[in-house]
């Protein structure tokens, strides 16, 4: 990982005006490194999603920036990609798989064959090329899940955002994700920004686990996690270091669930 691709700073967020505003994020400083997978988390509520919206240029700040290699986010600007926790809302159910995932595709100038080949590829790297005729409604959610993931792929973002995107998924299908996700990171050099209230996931995943406080939300700490990769399911889980990350942080992030700030 050398220097930083994605830049936060001093994001501010405010809704409303006058006595009804409400500060939900509150001066948010900090660095993604290129080809760094970096987990964020927080307590319920702490707006992480919110953050990651301002930071994908979907929702305006009150004042700081977001700069991607250097250039402020004010629109969602080519090479990024989001990936959503809803992904049942996310996918157009009378769309067959392939259809899905050519979508964001059309608005270029490819060709339809390039298009298709595109598409093609990246149902493959997320274990779905046989799946394409379908529909997403006749898929399992961790299958719908892969699709929205592909659909990301085949935007050929250099950084991915992902807003809890495993969720809603069951405990099997969240691991096998998590580790889909890792093999995508690895093999196409992807900067990650991955938003997650799951403190396991965050410390699986992750070269470093952003802790948020609780609302109006800051950065309370940056824990680097020196587990080896690549990671397994087992063998990673089992490590001593491990536990004492995890507990860390959970400690961190109860620690702001109890004692919740009220907004100014």
């Amino acid at each position: 990982m050398t220097g930083a691709r994605l830049a936060i700073d001093g994001l501010h967020k405010v809704y409303g005006h006058g006595p009804e505003a409400v500060t939900a994020i509150d001066e948010v400083s900090l660095e993604v490194a290129t080809g760094e997978l970096l987990c964020v988390v927080g307590p319920s509520g702490c707006g992480k999603t919110t953050l990651l919206r301002c930071v994908a240029g979907l929702l305006a700040p009150t004042s700081g920036a977001t700069r991607l290699d250097g250039e402020v986010v004010v629109a969602p600007p080519p090479g990024m990609a989001l990936v959503f926790q809803d992904y049942s809302r996310s996918l157009l159910p009378w769309m067959t798989v392939h259809a899905n995932v050519v979508l964001p595709l059309q608005a270029g100038r490819l060709p339809r064959a390039e298009r298709d080949r595109v598409a093609a590829e990246a149902l493959a790297a997320v274990g779905l090329a046989d799946q394409g005729h379908r529909h997403p409604w006749q898929l399992s959610a961790g299958m719908q899940q892969r699709v929205a993931i592909a659909r990301a792929l085949a935007y050929r973002p250099d950084v991915l955002l992902l807003d809890e995107p495993f969720a809603s998924v069951d405990a099997q299908a969240r691991a096998d994700l998590q580790d889909l996700l890792l093999e995508v990171w690895e093999r196409h050099g992807l900067t990650v920004l991955f938003v997650t209230h799951d403190i396991d996931e965050a410390v699986y995943l992750g070269d470093r686990v952003v802790v948020l406080t609780a609302s109006p939300t800051r950065v309370k700490e940056v824990v680097d996690i020196d587990l080896p990769r690549p990671r397994d399911q087992i063998e990673t889980h089992a490590r001593p270091g491990f536990a004492a990350l995890r507990n860390r942080i959970f400690a961190s992030v109860r620690t702001e669930a109890a004692h919740r700030r009220p907004a100014p």
